[in-house]
């Protein structure tokens, strides 16, 4: 009687385990809103202002739809190193971002269709060169496919930050516009004693990719470097083959090598690991001209609050100018093409939470949230209802910003090739702070590539 009665019990006590477990909904399973849990990885760290922005706007999200957000702050080599492998893992990750052509490119693959989904909020907040971009980025890495599969926010231009208050004090009435104006302005900044451009070694394979690209254009940068997305296309003569003898190449070089030898670049110019260009010689007023992406007005900012060796001396004169990568001599571009580039926010395609991924996106990415971004990141707005709240130290990038019609890639895809690439730069340094030639330089690169 017993052993009955304690079987009968064992069984009531199972149904009822049963019941419970049937009856509780887990993260993501697509149940009422409470029983939601979101998966965000983000790739800024936890205390850079784009991110207190983001938790912010969560916040709201959260408060609104009752839906939780677990974002995990990875910073960019946490993102870089660590999304790929727990997306092949299967881990629930619903949405996550960075820049345009890494997602849109290295992370295609994952990524889920947004056209149908974010049509409306395209109308009603997109701006249109950042999703001509957006989709651009997708087509180039997926055989054309211009389908939407992110969505912009935080967006940045590189090109050349000054400091107007020593243009002034050289008597440099308006911003170069050709390579010979940038000369004769460099001129004057050096007579005046000031050290006309600095920059740091992470960037030096950008100058040269736009100073290419203003001989090339884009596709002939690509040909140049050996970049494997366009090797087909330069095998078939889509695109033209470019070799290191090629005498704009070869020009590129020596304009390089004329500035080292007019004294134009900083003599730390080889040393300036970065962010010692940007804050050790520009922010405190030695050096005029830095290039560099429209995140340096935070980026300074950032530091300038900050305490100890983190802290960074700003000149109290600093006035924000910034003009575009100029034109060159008999070039295919002129200032009209630049690197607009932006992070993206994309959607897993295998998440069970598509619309709510959505959802948090344009929270994220428009209204008040984006206008903070203004405010707290000094950052360029994405949404085109914000399109007058520019930061004022962004003021002057705005016309050159408005002005470009041609859309670089990255360093204008001369680092499309990796195992060129640290060649490269080592080599563009070294031509920079006069230590080779620009014959030295064009062998060295020949060599590299096999050419």
């Amino acid at each position: 009687m017993k052993k009955r009665v304690l079987s009968v019990l064992l069984c009531v006590t199972m149904i009822a385990a049963m019941v419970v477990g049937c009856g509780k909904k887990s993260d993501g399973d697509g149940g009422d809103k409470g029983g939601k849990k979101l998966v965000y990885w983000a790739m800024w760290s936890e205390g850079e202002p784009q991110a207190k922005v983001i938790k912010s706007a969560i916040e709201k999200y959260t408060k609104d739809t009752g839906v939780e957000v677990d974002v995990q702050f990875k910073g960019r080599n946490g993102q870089r190193e660590g999304l790929q492998p727990a997306l092949d893992a299967k881990q629930q990750i619903d949405l996550f971002d960075e820049d345009v052509n890494r997602v849109n490119g290295s992370w295609g693959k994952y990524l889920l269709d947004l056209e149908d989904l974010a049509k409306d909020f395209e109308a009603e907040h997109g701006n249109e060169t950042l999703y001509k971009i957006a989709r651009n980025a997708y087509a180039q890495n997926n055989d054309g496919d211009e389908t939407l599969h992110s969505i912009p926010y935080q967006p940045s231009i590189f090109g050349f930050f000054y400091n107007k208050t020593l243009f002034d004090k050289a008597g440099i009435e308006a911003v170069p516009t050709t390579w010979e104006e940038l000369d004769a302005a460099c001129a004057k900044l050096k007579d005046a004693g000031v050290t006309p451009i600095t920059g740091d070694t992470t960037y030096m394979t950008s100058f040269m990719g736009y100073h290419l690209g203003r001989y090339l254009g884009q596709d002939g940068v690509k040909a140049l470097v050996g970049d494997p997305a366009v090797a087909d296309k330069v095998e078939s003569g889509d695109i033209e083959k470019v070799s290191w003898d090629d005498e704009k190449v070869v020009q590129a070089a020596k304009d390089i090598e004329d500035f080292a030898a007019k004294g134009y670049f900083s003599k730390n110019i080889a040393s300036n690991i970065y962010p010692a260009g940007q804050n050790q010689e520009f922010a405190p007023g030695e050096a005029a001209i830095i290039l560099c992406g429209s995140w340096l007005p935070n980026e300074i900012k950032v530091g300038e609050n900050a305490e100890g060796d983190d802290k960074i001396e700003v000149a109290d004169d600093l006035t924000w100018g910034y003009f575009n990568y100029p034109s060159v001599k008999d070039g295919k571009d002129d200032s009209t093409a630049n690197n607009i580039a932006n992070q993206v926010l994309a959607i897993n395609k295998d998440s069970k939470m598509t619309e709510e991924a959505f959802e948090l996106i344009t929270y994220i990415t428009a209204g008040d949230a984006d206008k903070q971004m203004t405010t707290d990141a000094l950052c360029i707005p994405a949404d085109q209802a914000n399109s007058d709240a520019w930061p004022t130290e962004l003021t002057e990038v705005k016309p050159g910003f408005d002005a470009t019609t041609t859309y670089y890639d990255w360093a204008v895809g001369a680092e499309n090739n990796g195992d060129l690439t640290p060649v490269l730069n080592e080599n563009v340094v070294k031509l920079m702070a006069g230590s080779i030639t620009a014959d030295d330089f064009i062998k060295s690169c020949k060599e590299a590539s096999g050419q």
